[in-house]
């Protein structure tokens, strides 16, 4: 189990500093490239949608039967969705437009301007939080899947380290224009990262050394309803916004194709002992 845990561990980390990589394209960016971000957003949403779907789903109702694998996929499903009742809805980019509010004078545009970048900063340190809570069952999710496999849990990793790419420039964003900091932006972005591993360290003390089969398969279903639910509600509308409807679309299908022929290369690379 100690082997497994620092595996977990290792890959929940390369998820955590994709998050700071996020951060980073806005700290050396003078302007982000919003469409560019959508896009991003929609390939990582190709990405969770086939892994939800195509693997931790369907290995669950291969494995336990179709009643059981659904069962166990909407109840992450519904527990994710009464969990985003209390987390604020992340926003990418924040409103900049202040023009308009100069009108009535110099000294009070002044004074709208400050008030928008609190405005502005609360919305950033709401974002790293919200992101913090969902990168946490996302470190847990990486746990599970490496218990279950190599392959699982690379797979797993891989989709949520390219979905926290556009975390981190969720959250150095607002930060950054409510600040004009660039450290600030980037340490706040990055310590909403570092839940993932923390993730790993609480469920590694949590479960048994060893789980039912059973068990296991229903918790990476469960991992997959989660996964699916994030995806659909706060990926996939973000994408649309940023890149617009049809390129999103086809951002999704080539994150799907990319995650399948992972999948199979990884599933013809690996030692047949590691892709349980």
């Amino acid at each position: 189990m100690d082997s497994q845990v620092m595996v977990a561990l290792a890959l929940s980390l390369v998820g955590g500093l994709s998050t700071s990589l996020g951060a980073l394209l806005v700290v050396v960016s003078e302007a982000p490239n919003l469409k560019m971000l959508g896009l991003l957003q929609g390939f990582a949403a190709g990405l969770m949608l086939s892994i939800s779907f195509l693997d931790l789903a369907h290995n669950a109702i291969n494995s336990i039967g179709f009643l059981k694998g659904n069962l166990w996929f909407f109840s992450g499903v519904i527990f994710f969705a009464i969990i985003t009742n209390f987390i604020p809805e992340p926003t990418l980019a924040p409103d900049t437009n202040v023009k308009s509010k100069k009108k009535n004078g110099e000294e009070k545009g002044k004074d709208m301007m400050k008030k928008h970048r609190r405005q502005v900063m609360y919305s950033g340190i709401i974002t790293a939080i919200g992101i913090s809570l969902h990168n946490f069952p996302e470190g847990m999710a990486v746990f599970l899947g490496s218990i279950k496999g190599l392959r699982v849990g690379l797979n797993l990793a891989l989709a949520i380290a390219l979905h926290n790419i556009p975390e981190g420039v969720a959250v150095a964003l607002p930060v950054y224009f409510a600040t004009q900091s660039k450290w600030q932006a980037f340490k706040i972005a990055s310590l909403s990262g570092l839940a993932e591993p923390l993730g790993v360290i609480l469920v590694a003390y949590l479960f048994p050394a060893s789980l039912s089969p059973e068990i296991l398969e229903g918790l990476l279903g469960s991992v997959g309803g989660v996964m699916a639910f994030l995806t659909l509600h706060e990926m996939l509308p973000l994408a649309f916004d940023y890149a617009g409807q049809k390129q999103a679309v086809k951002a999704v299908f080539f994150g799907m194709a990319f995650m399948s022929a992972s999948l199979y290369f990884l599933e013809i690379s690996l030692p047949a002992e590691m892709n349980l």
